[in-house]
């Protein structure tokens, strides 16, 4: 797919602060966790004049809808994919040719099953496992699927992204501006 194969660190960005940090760090991949109908735009342009493709988390971008029109509209303004929880807004993101992050949160075996057929179904381009700091988990989704694993939430030293990429993982997500610049 490509989206990791330089940079094994996407920054998570929940600040205008962060946002202007990731800008200037290493990372070729920001997901962006604060858009809105009124400054998606720009982020994406900031973010590509500083050779960083973008991807909106669609639960939390207010104001655009978690429609297919919103999606469309997310790929006027330019983004290179989306992030989200939902299995059916995937699918839509793909027909209209976006880059799909499919977050799953693993709390127990249940979760694990339903998030397999969950992708079967869908097909998302990488599945985000949370929290990233679950080696094992990490592990049984390498042996299940065939979709490229990011390991996100709580990752907060080098040792735990060496650990998700060891365990299987393509890259991490993390909100830790300190490793932005690690890997």
């Amino acid at each position: 797919m490509g989206l990791f194969d330089n940079r094994k660190v996407a920054a998570s960005v929940r600040t205008d602060e962060d946002f202007k940090e990731a800008l200037k760090s290493d990372v070729e991949v920001i997901f962006m966790q604060n858009s809105d109908i009124l400054n998606v735009k720009e982020q994406i342009t900031q973010a590509h004049s500083s050779g960083k493709k973008v991807l909106i988390h669609m639960d939390f971008a207010e104001g655009i809808g978690k429609d297919r029109a919103g999606l469309n509209f997310i790929k006027l303004m330019g983004a290179d994919g989306i992030l989200t929880t939902k299995t059916g807004m995937i699918r839509s993101a793909k027909d209209i040719g976006l880059i799909t992050v499919q977050r799953f949160f693993i709390v127990d075996s249940h979760s694990v099953d339903t998030a397999v057929e969950s992708i079967k179904i869908a097909r998302p381009d990488v599945i985000e496992i949370m929290p990233g700091v679950l080696e094992k988990k990490i592990r049984e989704f390498a042996e299940k699927v065939d979709t490229p694993i990011l390991a996100g939430g709580l990752i907060e030293f080098k040792e735990e992204v060496d650990s998700a990429l060891e365990a299987g993982a393509k890259a991490v997500s993390t909100a830790s501006k300190n490793l932005w610049n690690y890997k």
